[in-house]
């Protein structure tokens, strides 16, 4: 069964990923490197079951026309987000293993400016990085702290869910594009009518939902959201850039008003222990900065954050320089120039 061999790799091992193709061996995804189980080949009638097991009637056919399909599954105690796909004529799985424990910021090691995250009433923070750094782990401790302290209403918009939030000393709202709403934008437009407080994002894809998260922000809601970007100055002009020519100057103005923070951050390999840590850079929206993103000098933004050490501001190459200092990753994996 493909499933009991799936909850055996989840509880022996430390994967992250479990990469499924049709005539092909088992490979998962432990502390970044990627392992072969060459006695376990997949049968592609056997993933065609295992779809047929997890997935409803309407999804499944839905899945065969685009061939693409995300979803999550939760059972025996374990939770998984899946991408089912096409591939060579037959269906393939990627499945990323979720968390059930939300993690501390202390558990994650996470810079001392994050934990005061949580005592922001309004604006807009970014958690950027690539696939698979960490993005959705760092906003639930953010989350859960501000659950367990505050009385008020936090909204999550994600796909799928990742981490699940019990209502606490707030009331959360957790909402999965695709089963409980159709697209994030549609989502955000609607949460503005569930007397918000906290709306998480869980990614600002297209010009729509970030529009109507900078205006969220604007109005006096706290918004969290996330970008696949590499720093906090290619995070702004991200933005910028969906906006046609006409509007930037515009937005440029509401994201030097609402953005409060953003947070770049990468895994790397440790090499003093098994495992993985992160490098951060942070970026915090003080006067000079807002400044700067008002005037189109986004370029002079790393050089403003050099100089802001002591407020928390941190760049990624000095991050990654400080865990080679520690001997905690090599310096062949930090890429500095």
């Amino acid at each position: 069964m493909l499933w009991a061999l799936i909850k055996e790799l989840a509880k022996k091992t430390q994967l992250s990923d479990i990469h499924i193709h049709a005539d092909r061996p088992i490979a998962y995804r432990e502390h970044g490197e990627m392992k072969q189980l060459p006695d376990h080949v997949t049968k592609a009638k056997t993933i065609d079951s295992f779809l047929e097991e997890f997935l409803e009637k309407d999804d499944l056919e839905a899945f065969k026309k685009t061939k693409d399909h995300d979803f999550a599954i939760e059972s025996d105690g374990l939770r998984f987000r899946v991408n089912a796909f096409q591939e060579n004529n037959a269906h393939a799985l990627i499945l990323r293993i979720i968390s059930t424990e939300i993690p501390t910021f202390e558990d994650l090691d996470l810079p001392a400016y994050i934990s005061t995250i949580p005592t922001l009433e309004t604006g807009l923070v970014l958690v950027t990085g690539p696939t698979g750094s960490g993005k959705s782990t760092t906003l639930a401790s953010v989350v859960d702290v501000i659950n367990k302290t505050q009385k008020g209403h936090i909204i999550t918009i994600e796909d799928p869910v990742e981490f699940k939030h019990e209502t606490q000393s707030s009331v959360v709202t957790q909402r999965e594009v695709g089963r409980d709403t159709e697209t994030f934008a549609s989502a955000l437009r609607a949460s503005l009518r569930e007397d918000p407080d906290v709306i998480l994002v869980g990614e600002l894809r297209d010009l729509e939902t970030i529009q109507l998260a900078l205006t969220a922000a604007e109005t006096g809601h706290l918004v969290f959201g996330t970008l696949h970007t590499n720093s906090a100055p290619s995070t702004i002009n991200r933005i910028i850039d969906v906006f046609p020519p006409e509007q930037q100057e515009q937005v440029r103005s509401q994201i030097a008003s609402t953005l409060r923070c953003v947070i770049t951050q990468k895994l790397l390999k440790r090499i003093d222990k098994a495992g993985r840590v992160a490098a951060f850079e942070i970026m915090i929206c003080n006067t000079a900065i807002r400044n700067l993103i008002r005037e189109n000098k986004v370029f002079q933004i790393a050089n403003s954050m050099q100089m802001g050490k002591a407020e928390g501001q941190m760049l990624m190459e000095n991050s990654l320089k400080e865990l080679i200092a520690q001997k905690a990753i090599s310096p062949a994996d930090a890429e500095i120039d």
